[in-house]
């Protein structure tokens, strides 16, 4: 497949500072050697989006912090995502922290809606992302990113790259989920988004849970986008993340999802996120976030 790499270091939807350099750890972890062994052209989105200086930006509006930058660099996100996908690419994001994936989602709800194909997001991450302004107890961004893309929230973010609700909820799935806010949980529920909480992954062990999740997408949709918050793994394995929280995906666990997802036939774009090089150790969550890719693209052991 043609890959097109585009970087968005982006870290104002965060309270922690350091995920802008995630592209770039990603990058000297060996990306693009990775995708390159596995027969793809990897073409890189240049020149990059650019990011104010945070230190020299005013926060707004407490209940969504940054917004106005944030909005900026996410719409010029979302230009290049759907250009990739209306040329054929299979857009690889980088980030940043997870209010990237309103630029992303943006972008692929306009060229889905262009070519009237139905489309899903499996959302991997041990958080909902699924505040609003009213339920919000931080005013990060990071914590809203997939309810904006599914019509709640601040309207300049849903309203973000059209007037239009860029995913349907229903076409959406999230796993690994461990730490939900009280009034988050509610807006899932009304919403009607389908959550695989580690606690169902502990139960029906990934090899089953991944199952399901392909057969789930299969039935729904025609093209399915994947957004891992490498926060998703245990702290023990990917220690540079945000937030990190003990309890989360082992090594062999996400691999095995990341193989069973390339093997369904319908994954046609991935984002990567919340990659800390502040918090990492030998830029040990650089080089799991790569292995991520390279299995969802197609790597393989053997």
């Amino acid at each position: 497949m043609n890959i097109r790499v585009i970087e968005l270091p982006l870290d104002f939807g965060a309270n922690r500072r350091g995920s802008d350099m995630g592209p770039s750890a990603m990058r000297l972890a060996g990306l693009k050697q990775v995708l390159s062994e596995l027969g793809h052209t990897c073409e890189e989105s240049f020149p990059g989006i650019p990011v104010p200086a945070q230190e020299f930006l005013e926060e707004g509006d407490p209940r969504v912090r940054f917004l106005a930058p944030i909005a900026e660099s996410c719409t010029a996100l979302a230009e290049r995502v759907e250009e990739a996908v209306l040329s054929g690419a299979f857009p690889l994001v980088l980030g940043g922290d997870h209010s990237i994936a309103i630029g992303t989602l943006s972008g692929l709800g306009a060229a889905y809606k262009k070519q009237n194909l139905r489309w899903g997001t499996l959302w991997v991450d041990a958080h909902g992302d699924f505040n609003t302004p009213e339920s919000t107890p931080s005013g990060n961004i990071h914590g809203m990113s997939l309810a904006i893309a599914c019509g709640y929230g601040h309207p300049d973010l849903v309203n973000l790259y059209g007037n239009f609700r860029k995913l349907d909820p229903a076409h959406v799935a999230l796993v690994g989920v461990r730490d939900l806010d009280s009034l988050e949980k509610v807006n899932m529920r009304q919403a009607g988004v389908t959550v695989y909480t580690m606690t169902e992954v502990d139960r029906l062990g990934m090899a089953e849970t991944a199952r399901w999740i392909v057969s789930f997408f299969k039935e729904r949709v025609d093209r399915l986008h994947v957004s891992v918050d490498m926060d998703v793994m245990d702290p023990m394995i990917a220690p540079g993340v945000g937030i990190p929280l003990s309890g989360g995906f082992s090594y062999r666990e996400v691999l095995l999802l990341a193989e069973e997802l390339a093997a369904s036939g319908i994954l046609a774009s991935a984002e990567l996120v919340e990659v800390n090089p502040v918090l990492d150790v030998r830029n040990q969550t650089a080089r799991m976030a790569v292995e991520i890719a390279g299995r969802l693209l197609g790597g393989k052991v053997f």
